[in-house]
């Protein structure tokens, strides 16, 4: 289990907020770290796995977002944590996009690039990341960056995440 993600369950737990994710690149990565937590129904209320342009589009990312910015973008990440705000209506949602590797994507974006969305409280932020090593660091590095991004918003308390 997942520390740094059973510490965050707890402090969303204590202010009775609730969580959902949308997820690229680590493909389901988040909330299996997320859902290994015992208790994490009370705060997870799921997410989606949007790895294709398809998908993502489907879930209410503007196709002309993508066809300008790329997938891999800040632009995108905003739009799928927005869009996964709407559809599953918790009080935060995070989102992520990127290139794990092993090669660069379309558009140029080096392995490693990857873009965090957050919506909370009606005002969405994103960030962007740049990670080193293997497909599996990359994706881990996103989960506990997501991880981070969430504790982020509450100052007093992300000491101990």
């Amino acid at each position: 289990m997942n520390e740094n993600a059973r510490l965050l369950l707890e402090l969303l737990s204590s202010k009775g907020l609730t969580l959902s994710s949308v997820e690229s690149l680590t493909g389901g990565l988040f909330g299996k770290t997320i859902t290994d937590v015992p208790g994490a129904s009370c705060v997870y209320l799921g997410g989606a796995v949007t790895y294709s342009a398809k998908l993502k589009v489907e879930l209410g990312v503007r196709q002309s977002t993508i066809d300008r910015f790329g997938v891999v973008s800040a632009e995108v990440a905003s739009e799928m944590a927005v869009s996964g705000s709407r559809r599953f209506g918790a009080d935060i949602t995070i989102s992520c996009t990127g290139n794990a590797g092993p090669t660069v994507e379309e558009g140029g974006k080096p392995v490693g690039c990857v873009y965090l969305g957050l919506v909370y409280r009606g005002s969405a932020w994103t960030i962007p990341l740049q990670f080193g090593g293997d497909r599996n660091d990359i994706r881990e590095s996103t989960i506990e960056a997501m991880i981070a991004f969430i504790a982020s918003l509450f100052p007093k308390e992300k000491e101990s995440i």
